[in-house]
């Protein structure tokens, strides 16, 4: 192994690491895709997690500062094909092997940097962040699952947004007290005059969740074998997480943040397989 194999080999190691330590739930999904795809996959996600702690855990720092340098910095490594930043080595060796387009990165980046400028969201503020923080991800991965396939691509686009929608909008469900006390971020539209989630508010929200469900799992169907069953585990338990939430009342979510413990998590995986292997989606 040459020293620019054992430095692609580490950077793509510290993705995985970032992954494992930041989400358990995604790290489940990946270690159901085929072993080929999981570093690249790692690669999307380390990149994402870094940009995201930029702009929701240093508030000690000038945020705006280092939001702008990671982004030049990601669009250089991916121009030189190099980073001597690692996260950002690997995810500029899958953006170059498989041609991911550079205005979905510029598009994720411009959401990362609403979070610093922005507090509250319009409806087309609030429709422009969700593409750019969650449609763009899914985006990104079917172009790894798909292997360069642009009319398969182009087939799973839709699918691939929805799906990426609908996971973003339960953590922003699940997540409502802390971004809101701890970040004073609200992001949903629909919130009441006075900012606070309420029952009405919550079944439009819900409706919409719910929507973005029904056209995403239509997408996990037609997905290559390498990332199906993955994929479908993410949404199993997006699935259960949003259950949980429809399930508790609205003044209750603004008072205490909701999760999946990792027991059930393990529990999903024998019925998600089931399902998956006799094409009985739900």
């Amino acid at each position: 192994m040459t020293n620019r194999e054992i430095y692609n080999d580490i950077a793509k190691k510290i993705s995985e690491v970032t992954t494992r330590k930041y989400s358990t739930s995604f790290s489940l999904g990946i270690n159901f895709f085929s072993y080929d795809i999981r570093p690249s996959i790692y690669g999307i996600y380390g990149f994402v997690r870094f940009a995201d702690e930029i702009v929701d855990t240093f508030f000690d720092q000038d945020q705006e500062k280092l939001i702008i340098d990671f982004e030049k910095e990601t669009l250089l490594s991916i121009e030189r094909k190099f980073s001597s930043n690692p996260i950002l080595h690997s995810f500029q060796m899958v953006v170059n092997d498989y041609n991911i387009p550079i205005d979905l990165i510029k598009s994720f980046l411009n959401s990362m940097k609403m979070d610093i400028y922005q507090e509250t969201h319009s409806e087309d503020s609030y429709k422009s962040y969700i593409y750019g923080s969650a449609e763009v991800i899914g985006l990104m991965c079917i172009h790894v699952f798909c292997k360069g396939n642009d009319k398969k691509i182009e087939e799973l686009t839709d699918a691939a947004q929805k799906l990426g929608a609908a996971f973003q909008k339960v953590n922003f469900l699940r997540d409502l007290k802390d971004d809101y006390h701890g970040k004073g971020r609200l992001y949903f539209p629909e919130l009441n005059k006075n900012n606070v989630l309420d029952n009405d508010s919550k079944l439009m929200i819900e409706e919409q969740i719910e929507n973005d469900f029904d056209d995403g799992i239509m997408g996990i169907k037609k997905l290559p074998n390498n990332s199906r069953l993955g994929v479908y585990l993410a949404y199993r338990y997006f699935r259960v997480l949003f259950n949980k939430l429809k399930n508790t009342d609205a003044d209750k979510i603004m008072e205490n943040r909701l999760r999946i413990n990792n027991f059930r998590k393990i529990l999903l995986i024998p019925s998600a397989y089931l399902r998956e292997k006799t094409g009985q989606f739900i």
